[in-house]
């Protein structure tokens, strides 16, 4: 991933945002082309915090044959994007721009064994049931074994060995706090959820921009 400096996050923060978002796309090369799969995922850790991404898909599927264990997969996960026009900005000569959170994690994948995918299921279930609370969590224990086992047949497990974490927070960074509170401004006003997203990532990553802004508003309004 190439990522300029102002718009890299450090370790945490990436892995922080992959956990958070638990979706994504794995990409693996089955030797003739590039094959993916869009998934849920969980993170977890070894004792030296050395991440690993669990994840599961159905039999069929070709990223299976390339889980040998060594040959190195990327895990893209995507966030909140928005397009930003020139016109939102203070000063002239701008250009049309994405504003976008994504962080790639790379390693080699294995299967999982059938106690791992056991494991793995109620894990990843767990996650995002408790996202419903207090909506009493669903578990794999409201099935009858038969249809479990049936189901679990369907399915095999991975585990990716994080080995590398790159993201890439583009927000504006680089802007003059002018310009970047105004195209903030402008991606707050828009009806989609993705653009007030950024515009409130803007706000909690660059606070000040907007304490200036509402301080040369109110100089103004004082000399009227």
């Amino acid at each position: 991933m190439y990522t300029p400096p102002m718009f890299k996050p450090d370790r945490a923060a990436s892995l922080a945002f992959a956990e958070a978002r638990g979706f994504g796309t794995a990409c693996a090369w089955d030797g003739k082309r590039p094959i993916a799969s869009s998934l849920p995922f969980y993170l977890s850790y070894a004792g030296d915090d050395t991440p690993t991404a669990l994840f599961h898909v159905a039999r069929n599927n070709p990223l299976i044959r390339a889980a040998d264990g060594m040959t190195p997969w990327v895990l893209a996960i995507i966030g909140a994007d928005a397009y930003v026009t020139p016109d939102w900005y203070v000063s002239v000569d701008q250009v049309p721009t994405w504003l976008y959170q994504a962080v790639h994690l790379t390693g080699p994948v294995r299967t999982l064994s059938e106690a791992e995918l056991a494991v793995q299921i109620d894990t990843l279930s767990a996650k995002f049931e408790n996202r419903l609370l207090p909506k009493k969590p669903w578990t794999s224990a409201k099935m009858t074994a038969a249809r479990l086992e049936a189901l679990k047949k369907g399915i095999v497990g991975l585990s990716m060995q994080v080995e590398d974490v790159e993201g890439s927070f583009k927000l504006n960074q680089q802007k003059s706090e002018a310009d970047y509170a105004a195209v903030a401004s402008g991606l707050a006003a828009m009806p989609d959820h993705d653009s007030q997203t950024i515009a409130q990532l803007m706000r909690e990553t660059r606070p000040q921009a907007f304490a200036a802004t509402t301080n040369e508003t109110a100089s103004l309004e004082g000399s009227m």
